[in-house]
C-alpha cells in the first residue's frame, strides 16, 4: 500500500511513511526456529505535513507505539519506506542516524519511568544537549537548560532537584523539556498525559499547543482518548489490528466518520446531538484477534456489523472517498475520487 498521489506531492511533507511493516519473530521448539510472526504493524502508509498534528488512535495493541518506535527508528522496519524531511531514512545507521534523531525526539507514556532517578532534573534536561554540543560551557548550557525549564513551566530551582520530587505533571514537563533540548523537528508523543490525573492533563495538552507555535513543532500525538486526540490533533488515522482503516481531518472523522471500526469508536465518546439526545452506541461483539494470526481479507471483519462475504477474503486498501478523506473498507469499493 503507497501512500496516495495527491498527499505525497505536497512539498510540505515533513514525514512520509510508506506501506510500514513491524513482524515480530515468533520462535518455538528444541531449536528455537521462528514458527511464526506477530504482525504489530502491518503495512500502514500516511503523511505529516510542517507543523500540523497527526492524531493516531485505536484500542491498545493496535500498533500505535511500535508505529512511533519504527518511525525513531528504536526499531528497525521489517518493511516499508521512512522518508523525513525528504531523507530517506529507512536504512541509515550509525553517525547519520544519530545526527537525524536530533530532529527526531520522543516523549514517553510514563513520566514516573522515563526520567532517571539518579539525575538531577538539570542534568536529565542537559543530557542531550552535551551528547550532541560538546562545545557549551557550563554556563552556557546551564543557562539553556533555565530557559527550557522556564519555557514548560517548572521553577529555576527545580535545576537542583530529582524527579522523584515533583508530580506526575511536573514530571512530564521535565520530560517535554527534554525532547525540546535539540530543537527537534517532529516529535512523537506517545500517550503523554494518559497517566496523569485528570485535572492534570489539559494543562499540559495546552502547553504542547503552545510549543508548537513556538517552536514551530510538528507532532504524531499517539493516544486512546478521542476526545483529547480530538482536542490535539489537525487530522486523525484509525489504526486496527497493525492497520490503518481510515484517516482525514479531524473534522471529517468526528462528524462523518466512514469505517465501520471508527463509527463504533467515535459512538463511544460521550456527547449529545443537536437535539440533545445521546447517540446511539455502537457495542462491537467478540475480542480483537491475534496479531500473531490476524484473520484474512479484512482485518476488521470478524467483528464488523456490516460485514459481506467478501471482506473474509478481500484485504481492502486505503481510498479516497471524500476529498482528503480516506477509507479502507469494502463497502466504499465502488465510490470515491479518481487519483
Amino acid at each position: 500500500m503507497s501512500i496516495p498521489a495527491n498527499e505525497a506531492k505536497y512539498a510540505q511533507n515533513l514525514l512520509e511513511v510508506e506501506n510500514l511493516k513491524m513482524h515480530f519473530p515468533v520462535k518455538g521448539g528444541f531449536f528455537r526456529k521462528q514458527i511464526g510472526a506477530v504482525k504489530a504493524v502491518d503495512g500502514v502508509s500516511f503523511f505529516i505535513k510542517k507543523g500540523e498534528t497527526l492524531g493516531l488512535v485505536g484500542e491498545s495493541g493496535c500498533g500505535k507505539s511500535t508505529t512511533g518506535r519504527s518511525i525513531l527508528r528504536l526499531l528497525k522496519p521489517t518493511e516499508g519506506k521512512l522518508t523525513f524531511d525528504g531523507d530517506d531514512i529507512t536504512e541509515v545507521t550509525g553517525r547519520r542516524l544519530r545526527e537525524i534523531r536530533k530532529e527526531l525526539q520522543m516523549i514517553f507514556q510514563d513520566p514516573y519511568a522515563s526520567l532517571n532517578p539518579m539525575q538531577m532534573v538539570g542534568d536529565i534536561v542537559a543530557e542531550p544537549i552535551k551528547n550532541y554540543y560538546n562545545n557549551r560551557s557550563k554556563k552556557e548550557l546551564r543557562s539553556e537548560v533555565m530557559d527550557l525549564l522556564n519555557k514548560v513551566g517548572l521553577p529555576e530551582d527545580a535545576y537542583y532537584k530529582y524527579a522523584h520530587e515533583f508530580s506526575g505533571g511536573q514530571r512530564q514537563r521535565i520530560g517535554i523539556a527534554r525532547a525540546l533540548a535539540l530543537r527537534p523537528k517532529l516529535i512523537i508523543a506517545d500517550e503523554p498525559v494518559s497517566a496523569l490525573d485528570v485535572s492534570v492533563q489539559s494543562q499540559v495538552l495546552n502547553l504542547l499547543n503552545e510549543l508548537q507555535d513556538e517552536f514551530d513543532l510538528t507532532y504524531l500525538f499517539i493516544a486512546h482518548d478521542l476526545s483529547v486526540v480530538k482536542h490535539m490533533s489537525d487530522r486523525i488515522g484509525v489504526m486496527y489490528l497493525g492497520n490503518l482503516v481510515e484517516i482525514a481531518d479531524k473534522h471529517s472523522i468526528y462528524d462523518d466518520p466512514l469505517h465501520p471500526y471508527t463509527q463504533a469508536l467515535i459512538s463511544a465518546v460521550p456527547d449529545v446531538d443537536s437535539y440533545g439526545k445521546k447517540k446511539e452506541r455502537i457495542v462491537l461483539e467478540g475480542d480483537v484477534p491475534s496479531p500473531e494470526n490476524p484473520p484474512t481479507g479484512c482485518p476488521f471483519h470478524t467483528r464488523c456489523p456490516k460485514a459481506m462475504e467478501s471482506c473474509s477474503s478481500i484485504k481492502p486498501q486505503l481510498k479516497e472517498v471524500k476529498p482528503g478523506q480516506h477509507v479502507a473498507c469494502l463497502l466504499y469499493e465502488n465510490e470515491g475520487l479518481t487519483n
